[in-house]
């Protein structure tokens, strides 16, 4: 593994090892916070920041099997690791979306049945008020370690960190509104609640569907492939291409692809072009790029 390749590993796995330890003692507060002020919207939202738990788990465990060398059986590297494991937070975002959308709408239905839920006390408000700060500051960070480093699990997570903090706001409305207001408008709490849960489902939607493009092995979008067309081109050399495919594997490009050279190149000209044309993809989308190129002759 290269160096370089080795402290953007070593960095994408620090961020989630100091999210997987705030996300541990967060959510104990917030669950003894929610206990004991009064509260089940942040009880709820504590084993909501559970399941972030969960996550940085899913993180630790794909991230490293993505970082492992290429073997006999895995010729082309473990990078879809990664991709099927951002697919399961997705997945693991869409469900927690589901499960505070029908607990909003059930406790919408008990409160409009004259099912009185207790008045929230100021330690409720305090974890609530905490959380979202806390888990916002934690996303900026953790988004800005994953686009720096490439890596689609990271920045996964740092949404679901996004999703705490929104939940988080959902109950400061909730709370607040109850403590402030009244017991009548304690209705403000699950109604936030479901609109939250709306956004999470949206957000783990976005997150998911990449990663089923990539796994079914989609092509690159066609701005992409445009500009690895124009970079074979600038190649001197190359008189035309054709039959381009591509792919993606994590967080690197597959390129395949027929060059077309003057046919009265010897083996070792042509040779040369094929290697500028795979220095210069590397170049532009990074050393981990899999490339494979056909030389054909060209005639007028």
């Amino acid at each position: 593994m290269l160096k370089h390749k080795k402290e953007i590993y070593k960095e994408a796995m620090r961020v989630t090892y100091v999210g997987l330890v705030i996300n541990i003692v967060l959510s104990s507060f917030k669950i003894f916070a929610g206990f004991f002020g009064n509260s089940n919207a942040m009880v709820a939202d504590g084993f909501h920041s559970l399941s972030d738990l969960l996550t940085d788990l899913i993180v630790i465990t794909f991230l490293g099997i993505s970082e492992k060398e290429k073997d006999k059986t895995h010729k082309y590297g473990h990078g879809k690791f990664e991709t099927f494991g951002t697919m399961l937070i997705g997945f693991i975002l869409f469900v927690v979306g589901i499960s505070l959308m029908f607990s909003g709408i059930l406790t919408i239905k008990n409160i409009l049945i004259g099912i009185r839920t207790t008045k929230p006390l100021l330690i409720a408000l305090i974890a609530a008020i905490i959380s979202v700060i806390v888990k916002e500051t934690l996303f900026w960070y953790t988004v800005k370690i994953g686009e720096k480093n490439k890596s689609s699990s990271v920045i996964a997570n740092a949404w679901h960190h996004r999703s705490d903090a929104l939940s988080s706001i959902a109950t400061t409305i909730g709370i607040l509104g109850a403590i402030i207001l009244g017991q009548k408008w304690i209705i403000l709490d699950p109604i936030a609640g479901i609109i939250v849960s709306l956004l999470i489902v949206k957000m783990s939607i976005d997150i998911t569907l990449p990663c089923f493009k990539e796994l079914v092995e989609n092509s690159l979008p066609e701005n992409i492939e445009s500009d690895i067309i124009n970079a074979i081109k600038s190649v001197s050399g190359v008189k035309d291409l054709h039959n381009l495919k591509t792919r993606k594997i994590g967080s690197a490009f597959a390129i395949e692809v027929h060059v077309k050279v003057n046919k009265d190149l010897s083996v070792e000209e042509s040779h040369n072009i094929a290697t500028d044309i795979e220095n210069k993809l590397r170049e532009k989308y990074g050393g981990e790029t899999h490339i494979g190129i056909h030389i054909e002759p060209f005639y007028q």
